[in-house]
């Protein structure tokens, strides 16, 4: 019965998870490609996003050890805290593409391909971890435990990767600046 009440619980999401998975990346795609006139650079930023992408990394190990030792409040306070860095990321992340140029990297050689590698499947990765982590948080909230568990052992490296590979391609990409 209790089952039964977590999958419609679960089911009353799927349309808003399917709706945020389309929009936000065909959002961020359109706002990447829009300027803003006559706006200071916001190039400040960069630094600023990695710094949450780490942050947000750092958040997921704990939430992961939190969860371990049976921290409930702590990992559900802790996983909030990684979702809104996350879109604390995006929102700066986009800020800055609307008032600057791309930067492109300058790394020659072996390096280049590495680079591109990383910021390939980052980027790749970060549009297939949303609906992961919203479903991940839906069954967490509609108290769907066991679906919860199965589906964050997909969704924590994912998320982890993305967190830790964009502090990685800040790093590379960071000389580059103007």
């Amino acid at each position: 019965m209790i089952e039964d009440k977590n999958i419609l619980d679960d089911k009353k999401y799927n349309k808003l998870i399917i709706a945020l998975s389309i929009i936000i990346p065909i959002v961020v795609a359109i706002l990447f490609g829009v300027r803003i006139p006559n706006v200071e650079p916001l190039s400040f930023l960069p630094p600023i996003y990695a710094s949450i992408n780490g942050l947000t990394a750092v958040i997921l190990v704990f939430a992961f050890f939190a969860i371990k030792n049976k921290k409930l409040v702590l990992h559900e306070n802790l996983m909030t805290t990684a979702i809104w860095c996350s879109v604390l990321f995006l929102v700066m992340y986009v800020a800055y593409h609307m008032t600057s140029d791309s930067t492109k990297f300058g790394g020659e050689g072996a390096i280049r391909y590495v680079y591109y590698f990383i910021l390939i499947t980052h980027i790749v990765l970060s549009v297939i971890v949303i609906p992961f982590v919203l479903i991940t948080y839906v069954r967490a909230i509609t108290n769907n435990i066991e679906k919860h568990k199965k589906i964050a052992k997909i969704t924590f490296p994912l998320w982890l990767y993305v967190a830790v590979t964009g502090v990685i391609v800040y790093v590379m990409i960071s000389p580059y600046y103007i």
